[in-house]
């Protein structure tokens, strides 16, 4: 069909005009992709800690038991007091055990005695024996018994050193130093040698020990780790706290692991001990004691609060690669270190982790990454 000039221009213009809307219209219709912040992965030497249940114990414990029988006299201690070694606690009745060892050194001056006699007998004998004046029997029978003197003065002798360590033990001392409990007797009653209840116990709080319990998976899992050479042994002291929640001002040190692992529960018992000059630490309290674990090198670590988790419980994280594209990755974690976790497998060093703006994020989805966010200013101090 012929159209006129002004129709054909009429034409080209409503043309163009429908050609600039459809421009227009995809130009709004295209997605614009999110912009989104990341974080580098970094290799790094991390020091690992791991938190475990302990128990206080005193690091001497002594039971005080009589050595001797009778009946209390007194008591030599305030209760509740620190004791030294050595110190008279309780005073048992020394009468009879004082009359024992009277009686051997009496016994012991008979036999010194005696032997005195008998040896300046048996001289004589063998001086006439010499001059065939006395029968070599009556020489020799002389000098058996100046020699059975002689060992009866020695027998007499540990009768008296017997009676007299007796008579010593009347008076109860302290075995060890330490802090003395409440008393279990009181004077006027009667005690007995070997009795199975003590008269009282010592504890020695200064240094406390803390008796720890770990898997002894986790343990040979630091001790492989440590072999081959992905972790370095550390001797990093051991931290305390308390079971109000509160911090334990002082740090301990790692003693030794036991070498026998409980049946029971599977765990091996780690020792550490513990400065107590306040006393601050009672025996048999509930701890949890922060130990040090070794160095990993060339460790990774992402926040907790970028990672999700799938169906079945292991870590997701967005991971932009250099075409700028986004992809869901699955690793695996091995603990968790602050807020952060430790990547056991998974991840590499260098790749991009995003850190903010992962809401409507699509597999395979290209992003735009935007600068990273500022640090705070630090708070004015003045």
């Amino acid at each position: 069909m012929w159209l006129s000039a002004p129709r054909r221009l009429a034409c080209a213009g409503m043309t163009c005009l429908i050609l600039a809307a459809c421009s227009r219209e995809k130009a709004e219709q295209a997605p614009v992709p999110p912009t989104v912040q990341v974080l580098t992965l970094q290799a790094q030497a991390v020091p690992l800690q791991q938190e475990l249940p302990g128990r206080t114990a005193a690091s001497e414990e002594s039971d005080v038991r009589p050595q001797v029988s009778g009946v209390l006299l007194k008591r030599l201690f305030e209760e509740g007091a620190v004791v030294k070694p050595g110190q008279p606690l309780f005073q048992i009745e020394p009468a009879l055990y004082q009359a024992a060892a009277n009686e051997a050194q009496a016994n012991l001056r008979t036999a010194q005695a005696t032997a005195v006699a008998e040896g300046l007998r048996a001289q004589r004998l063998q001086a006439l024996g010499r001059e065939q004046l006395s029968s070599r029997q009556d020489v020799d029978d002389a000098l058996a018994t100046a020699k059975q003197s002689a060992a009866a003065v020695d027998a007499a002798a540990a009768v008296v050193e017997t009676a007299r360590t007796n008579l010593r033990f009347a008076a109860v001392s302290a075995p060890i130093g330490g802090r003395i409990g409440r008393a279990l007797f009181t004077p006027g009653a009667l005690v007995t040698s070997g009795q199975a209840e003590p008269l009282a116990k010592i504890q020695r709080l200064d240094p406390m020990n803390v008796d720890i319990t770990q898997s002894s998976n986790e343990f040979l899992a630091l001790r492989r780790a440590v072999a081959e050479g992905g972790v370095q042994d550390s001797t990093t002291p051991v931290t305390l706290k308390l079971s109000d929640g509160s911090e334990y001002p002082l740090p301990g040190t790692l003693q030794f692991a036991d070498l026998d692992v409980d049946p029971g529960t599977g765990s091996i018992t780690l020792r550490a001990t513990f400065p107590n000059p306040d006393g601050q630490l009672l025996p048999g309290m509930y701890v949890r004691a922060m130990v040090g674990q070794g160095t990993r090198q060339q460790a990774l670590l992402v926040p907790q609060a970028v990672v999700d988790r799938s169906a079945r419980g292991n870590a997701l994280a967005w991971v932009v690669d250099a075409q700028d594209i986004v992809r869901q990755r699955e690793f695996r974690t091995l603990r968790a270190v602050g807020d952060q976790w430790l990547v056991l497998d998974g991840l590499q060093p260098g790749e991009r982790i995003v850190t903010s703006g992962r809401q409507g994020l699509a597999d395979g989805a290209r992003v735009t990454v935007g600068p990273a966010p500022a640090a705070p200013a630090a708070a004015n101090k003045d």
